[in-house]
């Protein structure tokens, strides 16, 4: 068994030096405990989270990495709001307007929508801490990925367990990743998507074009982050006032 000390030392270094993971702003707490080790605290963003899961899994003697991060939000909402922002937007999405859409509340189930068995899926969605959890079953790998983002987006959200089952299932790929990418960024009003071209491959995401402001490019990252099952996302999208 690795030095417990050492690794713990190896797993902050390699943090330290990724500069989207901002330990000054957001320390986080890493422990080495049978093999794994446990990183805890707030990051400022998906792609930290991402990032810093994927660096102390790297490290030399490292079997295996649990995750209790979780995402600083810009505004701190109570469960209750949280909730009811997350319903709005499967409500609204229209990817989802052939799903059942059902809401966890306190041990109890509130039906928001009703689709008959030929619909596109149900969706059983909770939120406990500010954590939101997706459950049940959709025919597509699109359709669980929309809903992942729109968790991902919902004001107060500190974090995604995207626990939906696809049927019947499907194999996913590069390809999987792009299309279901391309309709995130046509969903996102605040950024131009026909300006933004992607590549995907080994779901590591590469993003390049132009865009009018620093944000709109960071906002274009994010939303590539939010797509369940990319691992990296490169941005080479160039600021164009």
């Amino acid at each position: 068994m690795p030095n417990r000390d050492e690794v713990i030392k190896l797993v902050h270094r390699s943090l330290e030096y990724e500069s989207r993971i901002n330990l000054h702003r957001c320390p986080i707490k890493i422990d080495f405990v049978d093999g794994a080790v446990v990183l805890e605290g707030e990051v400022e963003h998906l792609g930290a989270k991402k990032l810093a899961l994927e660096l102390a899994g790297a490290v030399d003697g490292v079997r295996g990495v649990l995750d209790r991060l979780r995402i600083a939000p810009a505004q701190r909402k109570g469960d209750g709001a949280i909730r009811d922002s997350l319903c709005g937007f499967f409500l609204r999405e229209p990817e989802l307007q052939n799903c059942t859409i059902r809401v966890r509340i306190k041990g109890g189930i509130e039906m928001l929508r009703d689709v008959p068995r030929d619909g596109s899926g149900e969706i059983e969605a909770a939120v406990e801490d500010g954590v939101i959890t997706l459950e049940g079953k959709v025919i597509s790998l699109s359709h669980k990925r929309v809903a992942g983002v729109l968790a991902w987006w919902t004001p107060g959200c500190r974090d995604v367990v995207n626990s939906l089952d696809v049927q019947p299932p499907e194999e996913d790929n590069d390809d999987e990743v792009l299309d279901a990418l391309r309709l995130v960024l046509e969903m996102d009003p605040l950024v131009q998507a026909e300006q933004i071209r992607a590549r995907c491959r080994n779901y590591v995401v590469t993003l390049e074009g132009y865009v009018r402001t620093e944000e709109e490019r960071r906002r274009a990252e994010l939303d590539a982050w939010c797509v369940f099952a990319v691992d990296k996302v490169i941005n080479r999208i160039e600021v164009r006032g």
